[in-house]
């Protein structure tokens, strides 16, 4: 069998028993869990397991097939996927925002010590702000940007947002990548009087991309994750996010409604992240075997 289709198959049938796990923990602790949760020295560690706040997992699946709203005849499964779409081209949009800025200040850093002294902290304190609370300061800084016949659109914010969660782990991670070319190879490279171009893109690129694609799953999944929390901040409408605040409300009478939501997002942010590993694959499958002598 071809490697990589073995290599495929592996992390299908992982990913398939990773997720009958989790169904079957959810079950499991449904069936025996305190059906109003339980309190350790008084702090609620143990959530609810009744019906309510823990529906059954075919109770949740079985939702997709029937109607969005009482007489409507649009499936839930219609909706959901429909704000699916739209968030993942929101998030494809941050992602590649995200990735060029990420990749960009990796280099630069990468080619300046002094910058990568001076900027890496200031990137690292960037997440701690509360994405939340940065995503309405976006909206209306952008609400007042005009260049030209250039009118900021709401979406935009959204993306923004995006780009934010996926730009750290994608710079560090190529920073990261960039220096691991080894000492032997940067001087063989001087020694033929390359240019520090010529080292990057022949030597430190080829070098960083087992660095570069982790990196690059994680930004897709953050890039989903930003562009769910903008829209459920913001109110925007036509995203998952959206559809999780509207399905939320509804909670106390149909508990698996909001789940087909959740569970939409949780396949958005998986499906960015495939995107990614399927791109690792066709750059690993032309990729030169190292050879021990």
């Amino acid at each position: 069998m071809n490697p990589f289709v073995r290599r495929a198959a592996y992390r299908t049938t992982m990913f398939v028993l990773a997720v009958a796990l989790v169904g079957v923990l959810w079950e499991l602790y449904k069936t025996l869990g305190p059906e109003d949760g339980g309190k350790v020295f008084g702090i609620n560690l143990f959530p609810r397991a009744n019906d309510t706040a823990m529906p059954h997992i075919w109770n949740m699946l079985s939702r997709y097939g029937r109607p969005e709203v009482r007489g409507s005849d649009r499936k839930i499964w219609v909706v959901v996927l429909s704000g699916a779409w739209f968030s993942f081209r929101l998030s494809v949009v941050g992602f590649v925002l995200g990735a060029s800025i990420g990749v960009g200040l990796a280099v630069l850093m990468t080619r300046y010590k002094v910058v990568e002294r001076g900027l890496l902290p200031y990137l690292v304190v960037s997440q701690t702000v509360p994405l939340i609370a940065l995503a309405p300061l976006v909206v209306s800084w952008g609400g007042k940007l005009e260049i030209g016949s250039f009118v900021w659109p709401r979406w935009l914010s959204a993306s923004v947002l995006g780009a934010f969660l996926a730009f750290f782990p994608i710079a560090v991670g190529t920073l990261r990548g960039l220096s691991s070319a080894p000492a032997a190879a940067l001087e063989l490279m001087e020694s033929y009087a390359s240019t520090w171009r010529q080292t990057l893109t022949k030597l430190r690129f080829p070098a960083a991309v087992p660095y570069m694609v982790p990196a690059f799953k994680l930004g897709a999944s953050g890039s989903v994750v930003g562009v769910v929390v903008a829209e459920i901040s913001t109110g925007l409408k036509g995203g998952i996010g959206r559809l999780i605040i509207e399905y939320a409300r509804e909670a106390t009478g149909d508990p698996a409604k909001v789940f087909t939501a959740v569970f939409g997002a949780a396949a958005l942010g998986l499906t960015m992240a495939g995107f990614v590993a399927i791109s690792d694959v066709l750059l690993m499958r032309n990729r030169p075997k190292e050879t021990t002598t």
